[in-house]
């Protein structure tokens, strides 16, 4: 229980310190930082529908963060859940666009399927090469998000294109309204019920399962698991797979939901936040839930940052950056700043 609060106050105390040096870096560049500030407790939590805001973002966050948790516990580092958001986005538009006729729930079932199924292959390769060759998994799945940002361009430029576009910006036909499984607002019975859904699984399977178990140790000591009889390789590709599926799953929440059509380059920091969200949380599914509320909060206060503080909207990416940078570094918060021992000190 110790260990867990002091994680937590970890965790704290470097979103904090990222929110600090932000303000810092921002007020030397001439902006103010307690209008950014403003701008965050108001975007986050103080305006009117401030937390429909928020799960708008940390739905699909979250349910992306899940697998990330999931691949991490395990040992293995899959940085590519933003290219399996892209696949599964791409896939659950093939599926309503091979489907014309059928009847809406069908269809809308199906496209979440295929979703999970395309997320889940595109993760695949990736660990299939790390478990059969050592092949680094850090290198082939962010390899994968720049081939899956081809590959959406391609797809939203030539089969799925619309015809009616105006050229600025590539996507497809938009998804028929029966279809959709939200409106623009992104926030729905079906939206809740599948992250919920993904949450509670991602629990189980953690914390319930002989996977989940295994799992955890092959991530601390992969020598302890296999003198336990256990596979590596089946663990892996679980792992690789679960994670890729969530996230193919987050892209297909996104096209059917607020999006409603497939767009070239949508939600372009996905994957990274989702990332993050899985090292704020220390790897907890628990935890994750209420990290995903806070960047769901941060990237719903984006739309305040240019009419209160005058800064651009990319500016929330900043601070992301630096969370991330603090939270990586593993270092104790105190230890961040240190004075120059005396020379007594030193003997």
């Amino acid at each position: 229980m110790g260990g867990r609060l002091l994680a937590i106050g970890r965790a704290v105390a470097f979103v904090a310190l990222a929110l600090v040096l932000c303000g810092a870096i921002f007020e030397l560049a001439g902006f103010s930082a307690p209008d950014m500030f403003a701008a965050i407790l108001d975007g986050a939590f103080l305006s009117d529908g401030a937390l429909a805001h928020d799960l708008r973002w940390a739905c699909p966050l979250f349910v992306s963060a899940a697998g990330v948790i999931v691949a991490f516990r395990c040992g293995y580092f899959n940085v590519g859940a933003q290219g399996q958001f892209y696949m599964g986005a791409i896939g659950a538009t093939v599926a309503v666009a091979l489907l014309p006729g059928w009847p809406a729930l069908l269809v809308t079932l199906v496209a979440l399927l295929t979703a999970l199924a395309f997320g889940g292959l595109w993760a695949l390769w990736p660990g299939w090469l790390r478990i059969r060759s050592g092949t680094d998994e850090v290198i082939t799945t962010l390899m994968g998000n720049f081939i899956a940002g081809l590959f959406l361009i391609w797809v939203t430029s030539g089969p799925l294109k619309d015809p009616s576009g105006s050229g600025q910006v590539t996507s497809s036909t938009p998804v028929p309204a029966a279809i959709r499984i939200s409106t623009d607002t992104g926030v729905s019975g079906w939206i809740i019920g599948l992250t919920v859904a993904v949450g509670l699984v991602t629990w189980v399977l953690v914390n319930r399962t002989a996977f989940g178990v295994l799992g955890g140790l092959a991530g601390r000591n992969p020598v302890m698991v296999t003198w336990q009889g256990a596979r590596l390789s089946r663990l892996g590709l679980g792992a690789f797979v679960f994670s890729g599926a969530t996230a193919g799953l987050a892209g297909a929440m996104e096209v059917l939901g607020p999006d409603g059509r497939l767009v070239s380059g949508f939600s372009p920091a996905h994957g990274f936040t989702a990332v993050l969200i899985a090292l704020v949380a220390n790897l907890s599914v628990s935890g994750g839930v209420i990290v995903a509320l806070f960047f769901g909060g941060l990237a719903s206060a984006s739309l305040y940052l240019p009419v209160i503080a005058g800064l651009p909207s990319a500016a929330i990416d900043m601070v992301n950056a630096a969370i991330a940078l603090f939270i990586t570094s593993r270092v104790a918060p105190w230890r961040l700043v240190r004075l120059p021992r005396s020379r007594s000190e030193r003997r």
